[in-house]
């Protein structure tokens, strides 16, 4: 396998933002994976990062000096009531498996972007449900030592839009998922997945690029007594009562605030798009004046759910 050089990676992500890779390549399957890994050794090159759907990342205006590993693993085989997956599949092409296959569990997944590596590692959830409500094990593949790895749900260590791929930043590429799911009517499968999309596509500014939500929403008891009562109107699971962090950032006068060509949008304040050719640094800019704000007015710490490359 060859690396290409100078790759833009504006091209790979949902933000159109973002510099060149210094090394990019493709892999397909674990041995191609591993293949990579022995020439990016052999080339001394061991500052490395893993791209696929391109969600839920924020790629420097200056790129990335290292090797990017794009992940196109793909693949679904179907046990019994439960599925392996590729962990390069998207997950509207999962679904539509789904539904063609009468298989009912992650309904609550319809609209969500990005590849279901990517949502185990970020335990992306919506709609009351998350990832880890589906994962019976995960295989990952270390990438220093080459050691393929299984974890069930538990080893896992999921929380609140995390893993222990996430929090630890574990050098491993997650190669295969397996989901439990249940047999179910196609018609009812296909019409709560499109409730769901429907739903996305009045409320949040899909025709825009995006990376979606940039701020974890807040747990409700890490907030004071006084604060818990003011927003008790608006508490809402997610899966456990959390206040909406896009209600804080529209109540601190967040909405349509713009730097460069990005702004905070005005539909749904905790998506902060592009809207004219943005930089990284424009995000950045607007993601430190949305934490001030909320902080000076309500003395909460907002957390980012972005992870930030270069």
């Amino acid at each position: 396998m060859k690396f290409k050089k100078n790759v833009l990676l504006k091209n790979y992500n949902h933000y159109k933002i973002g510099g060149a890779a210094k090394f990019f390549v493709e892999i397909s399957s674990v041995d191609e994976l591993k293949e990579v890994l022995r020439l990016a050794r052999s080339l001394a090159q061991d500052k490395i990062a893993i791209l696929a759907g391109g969600t839920k990342v924020l790629i420097n205006d200056e790129g990335f000096d290292g090797l990017i590993i794009y992940n196109k693993i793909a693949g679904i085989e179907k046990l019994g009531n439960s599925l392996r997956v590729g962990s390069g599949v998207l997950t509207k092409d999962l679904l539509e498996y789904c539904i063609k296959n009468s298989l009912s569990g992650l309904e609550w997944a319809g609209g969500l972007p990005g590849t279901i590596g990517g949502a185990v590692r970020g335990n992306a959830g919506s709609f009351g449900s998350e990832t880890k409500d589906n994962v019976i094990e995960v295989e990952s593949l270390d990438l220093k030592t080459l050691e393929e790895k299984i974890r069930n749900n538990v080893q896992c260590e999921f929380g609140y839009r995390n893993s222990i791929f996430k929090s630890k930043k574990l050098p491993e590429f997650i190669t295969y998922v397996t989901l439990k799911l249940m047999p179910g009517d196609k018609e009812k499968i296909k019409e709560a997945i499109q409730q769901k999309i429907d739903y996305r596509n009045i409320h949040q500014p899909m025709d825009v690029p995006s990376i979606g939500s940039t701020f974890k929403n807040i747990p409700l008891n890490s907030l004071s007594t006084k604060l818990q009562q003011e927003f008790s109107a608006i508490i809402k699971n997610d899966p456990f009562p959390v206040v909406p962090v896009t209600k804080l950032l529209s109540l601190a006068g967040l909405k349509g605030r713009r730097v460069g060509g990005a702004m905070i949008s005005d539909l749904h304040p905790n998506f902060i798009v592009n809207i004219d050719n943005a930089k990284a640094r424009d995000i950045k800019e607007l993601i430190k004046i949305a934490k001030k704000a909320v902080k000076e007015k309500y003395g909460v710490t907002l957390e980012e759910e972005i992870v930030r490359l270069g």
